[in-house]
């Protein structure tokens, strides 16, 4: 039986070419808010840390309603980093909307989730956003999106998939590039939507299967399964099954007692649900991503694919800090571990490990910006740690040849810079498959680079571009090792003493290099308050104070400039620390400090090893 009142579909595209936007246009246009409702831009990304940065983290669930036909939307993240979420949820959609940004074309990530569309044989309906961009170049990025159809293999069907211009920005969509200026919504995607989409087949009376592709976590009802109705009817009340097609043994007997499907941006709790229906179901403890909810009698697991593995890894660590314990709210290991183990519950791409002692945990995932985001979340729930630089992780093959996780990266700059971004990629085993000018005196540069190569590199890629250069990674595999790499050419100016900064002492400081505090600054000894432009750690004392003399000579009691101190990011600290190093974190201040803080201890390890 088919389904013709619902449309699933999932939004996907590279990171900043508009899938939520779009979203937000579709939701819009379909009625889901009032007309003189004030609505924000990005509803969809309702997270504080997803509207800060401008960037969707967890994939979304909202329904709209257009002519009387359902249409489940999932908007996904469009940064490499997460994507675990694409990959799961595209288990329950029945096609997909392909988002290209008109000016920059395919990226790296738009190769990634359009790959694991065409796996799964999903119809793709292309969407060729921000036409209204002044360099916009719609017709060519069409060719673009073709070529990289036909190089992931895509069968006759979804190589004649329809293509929509569309400006998400103005609300409007279209299907040829001459109807632009009649355009006033969004209705030729809507339709294109309900015409290509196929509607969900099965069995209403079959035996149940559900699969979940989502957890969400409530404080009040715990875990909440997000999936979709694969075959036959569940109600509120049904004894159920609990199975898992990479774990044979598993059977939990449990009762659905909430269930609810999507409204707009609401969850609407149902009595019954069926075929092609997404749903989310609470009052189920130990309901994991992967399981397939069934029937008693017919247990059925459906496959599912298993996520990537992580490819970097940190410690947290419980802050052993001078200043430990005085600003965060959460600070012992019971604490800290309460906390990453509870992320488990809705990230399926972080692992935690224990290690040895009970004061540190193993945190691994797909990137720095993973980790970070979940260190920013950890720090505005009011806990206090301290984390380790990342590293990669390695694996061996059969002949135990070392592997190392591998990134395709795809730069764009300006001509002038693309010898330093050569030279500096190069240095950190970067190989160059790519190099492509284009009319408009910008370059597009392609490597293959050890992950490792990357860290610590996305600020001084700013800084060799002046802000100009565009870089997008994604994950291409495992390959052989590649050999030592230098991270940083440059050393750290590390508090002598503990105390408080002064302008006269930061004054003798600053001119042996660049200062990250100012006056007033809590500092204590081993804490890193600068960088060195040379290769070596420096001490210096920036809580001396002038020595006052009863004799006063002209002009020596001059104000003392002093150079802005440059003020480090969660990411740009992560980024600069070295392996000898860790960074503090609190709700208050980020402090990169020495691992070992005493001068003598210090000494001797670096001489030891």
């Amino acid at each position: 039986m088919k389904r013709d009142d619902i449309r699933n579909i999932a939004i996907i595209a590279h990171v900043d070419h508009g899938k939520t936007t779009l979203v937000d246009e579709l939701l819009k246009q379909s009625g889901v808010f009032r007309s003189n409702q004030n609505v924000v831009d990005r509803v969809m990304d309702s997270n504080d840390l997803e509207r800060e940065r401008g960037i969707t983290i967890l994939s979304k669930n909202t329904a709209v309603t257009y002519q009387g036909i359902k249409i489940n939307i999932i908007d996904t993240p469009g940064h490499a980093d997460f994507g675990g979420e694409v990959e799961r949820v595209l288990k329950m959609v029945n096609g997909v909307i392909l988002v290209v940004d008109a000016f920059e074309g395919p990226m790296p990530q738009t190769k990634f989730v359009l790959k694991n569309a065409l796996d799964l044989s999903l119809p793709v309906i292309v969407c060729i956003n921000k036409i209204d961009r002044p360099e916009a170049r719609p017709v060519e990025v069409v060719d673009e999106v073709l070529e990289l159809l036909i190089e992931l293999d895509a069968d006759e069907h979804q190589l004649d998939c329809p293509f929509i211009y569309a400006s998400a920005k103005s609300g409007i969509a279209i299907k040829s590039l001459e109807d632009g200026a009649k355009a006033t919504s969004m209705k030729e995607l809507f339709d294109t939507i309900i015409d290509y989409i196929p509607a969900p087949e099965s069995d209403p009376d079959g035996s149940t299967q559900i699969l979940i592709s989502t957890i969400d976590y409530n404080e009040y009802v715990g875990r909440i399964g997000i999936g979709k109705v694969d075959r036959g009817t569940i109600h509120v009340n049904d004894e159920v099954l609990i199975v898992n097609a990479h774990n044979p043994d598993q059977k939990d007997k449990v009762k659905i007692s909430n269930l609810y499907e999507f409204d707009g941006l609401n969850r609407v709790e149902v009595s019954y649900a069926t075929i092609g229906s997404i749903v989310a179901i609470s009052g189920i403890a130990d309901l994991q991503i992967g399981d397939t909810i069934c029937s008693p009698s017919n247990p059925e697991p459906l496959p599912f694919q298993k996520i990537s593995e992580p490819t970097i890894a940190m410690y947290f660590n419980v802050n052993d800090s001078p200043f430990a314990g005085t600003e965060g709210k959460y600070v012992t290991s019971r604490h800290i571990r309460e906390r990453l183990f509870r992320e488990l519950n809705t990230d399926v791409s972080i692992r935690i490990e224990e290690t040895d002692t009970t004061e540190s945990f193993k945190v691994s995932g797909r990137g720095e910006l993973h980790l970070s985001v979940l260190i920013e979340n950890m720090r505005r729930e009011g806990y206090e740690f301290s984390v380790s630089k990342a590293e990669v992780l390695f694996k061996y093959d059969e002949n135990d040849n070392k592997l190392e996780p591998m990134e395709r990266v795809l730069i764009d700059v300006p001509d002038e810079f693309t010898g330093i971004i050569i030279e500096r990629l190069g240095q950190r085993k970067g190989e160059m498959i790519d190099m492509r000018s284009s009319d408009t005196g910008n370059t597009r540069i392609e490597f293959l680079i050890p992950a490792r190569g990357l860290i610590g590199y996305r600020g001084d890629f700013l800084t060799d571009t002046k802000g100009t250069g565009i870089m997008n990674t994604t994950f291409e595999g495992y390959g052989p090792y590649k050999g030592d790499i230098q991270y940083r050419k440059t050393g750290s100016l590390i508090a002598f003493e503990t105390g408080e900064s002064n302008t006269y002492g930061l004054y003798n400081a600053q001119e042996r290099g660049i200062l990250f505090i100012g006056p007033g600054t809590r500092v204590y000894s081993g804490m890193v308050i600068g960088q060195n432009p040379k290769a070596e750690d420096i001490e210096v004392n920036v809580c001396r104070r002038k020595q006052l003399t009863n004799t006063r000579a002209s002009g020596s009691d001059d104000a003392l400039r002093l150079s802005p101190p440059r003020v480090l990011s969660l990411e740009q600290s992560l980024e600069f620390i070295e392996t000898d190093e860790l960074l503090e974190v609190t709700p208050q201040n980020l402090r990169i400090r020495k691992k070992i803080l005493d001068p003598t201890l210090r000494m001797r390890s670096r001489r030891n090893k």
